[in-house]
Order: structure tokens, then C-alpha cells, then sequence
């Protein structure tokens, strides 16, 4: 059976095949690195591209392309689009988001971080300018996830006919989800930059 068949079975491929990179390459990059560290990390970062990538299709792609058939007279419309793809890219985006958020915590507290991300390195008995890069960071994608769990999810089902809503709520709905949606875009920008600086030469 071939695995590019299925999503599940891609997945577990790639899992298979980065592991056996690992073990395989020469070097002491295994024995130099913090296996559990790493992983946590690695599943931080699979789980951020799934949610910043998808809130960049929502964005950059289906609003736009919906915004474009609803003006076409006689086109397809957008009906398929709105049935099929965008509840299970959300599905896929909603989770995608909290693992990112879970994950990321995870990691700072390993690090013994997670406090002193969250009070951007200020409390301690010195400034901590790793603490304060990252957790401005962390502050972005907590402020992130909020907007998605109780901001996009629930406004998007009513858009999509998930869940009972008149003409008037469902145009709210639309409103509040598009504005959510494009705040977390302006802000997966500084944010991006916040969690990448500190181990790339960038400091606060």
C-alpha cells in the first residue's frame, strides 16, 4: 500500500524518514542535542506551520477567492468551497493552533522559561533579553490562540450553517471572524519574528 495515498500516511512517512535521518547521518548531532528538547521543539515548529500556513490560505486565498465568486453572476459560487474545504481546514487550524501554543510552552518550561517568557525577562535579578524576545512571542501567540477558539471558531459556524443563526447574526459573525482573522496576520509577523530572534542573532 502506498502511503502518499493517505494524509495519515504521509505524515507517519515523513516522521519515519526524519528519524531515520537522525540515526544515520554522521556526527554527534545526536549525542550533542537534548533529545527531548528537540523533539518538543520539532513538534512546535510542525504545528506553527500547520496553523500560520493555513491562517495564510484563509487569508491570502479562500476570503479573496470568495469574495470573487460571490461577485461572479453565473459563476460557480462558493458553496463547495464553504462546505467542504473550510470546515476541515479549520478543524485542522484550530487544533493546529493549540498544539503550537501547548508545544511552544512545553519547550519553555523545559527551558525554565515559561515564567520569565510571560513576564518578558523583568522579574529576575537581571534583564533577561532572551526572556523578553521570545515571550513577546509567546504574549502574540497566546493573544492568537484567544482570537481563534473564541473569536474565529465560534463566528465561523455560524457563517457555515455549523449552528443556527439569523441573516443579522450571521453578517456579525463574518465581521468579527474576518477582523480576528486578519489581526492574528498582522500579528503572526512580529510574532514569528519574537520567536525566532533569540536563537538567530536578534535581541530586544
Amino acid at each position: 500500500m502506498n502511503p502518499l495515498k493517505s494524509i495519515s500516511g504521509t505524515i507517519i512517512g515523513g516522521v519515519v524518514l526524519a528519524v531515520l535521518i537522525v540515526l544515520f547521518l554522521p556526527g554527534e548531532h545526536v549525542v550533542a542535542g537534548v533529545p527531548v528538547k528537540s523533539v518538543v521543539i520539532w513538534l512546535h515548529v510542525l504545528a506553527g506551520v500547520t496553523w500560520i500556513g493555513l491562517l495564510y490560505y484563509f487569508n491570502f486565498v479562500q476570503v479573496p477567492a470568495l469574495g470573487e465568486a460571490a461577485s461572479d453572476e453565473g459563476g460557480p459560487g462558493g458553496a463547495g468551497i464553504a462546505k467542504y474545504v473550510a470546515p476541515r481546514a479549520l478543524w485542522w487550524f484550530r487544533w493546529g493552533a493549540l498544539a503550537t501554543w501547548l508545544t511552544g510552552a512545553a519547550f519553555l518550561q523545559l527551558q525554565g522559561l515559561l515564567h520569565h517568557a510571560f513576564t518578558l525577562g523583568l522579574l529576575g535579578d537581571a534583564p533577561n533579553p532572551y526572556a523578553t524576545t521570545i515571550g513577546v512571542g509567546a504574549w502574540l501567540g497566546t493573544i492568537m490562540l484567544f482570537n481563534v477558539w473564541v473569536l474565529i471558531w465560534p463566528n465561523q459556524k455560524k457563517v457555515l450553517g455549523m449552528v443556527e443563526a439569523t441573516a443579522e447574526q450571521v453578517a456579525k459573525a463574518k465581521n468579527t471572524a474576518f477582523l480576528a482573522s486578519r489581526s492574528n496576520t498582522l500579528m503572526s509577523i512580529p510574532m514569528l519574528m519574537s520567536m525566532i530572534g533569540p536563537g538567530h542573532g536578534w535581541v530586544m
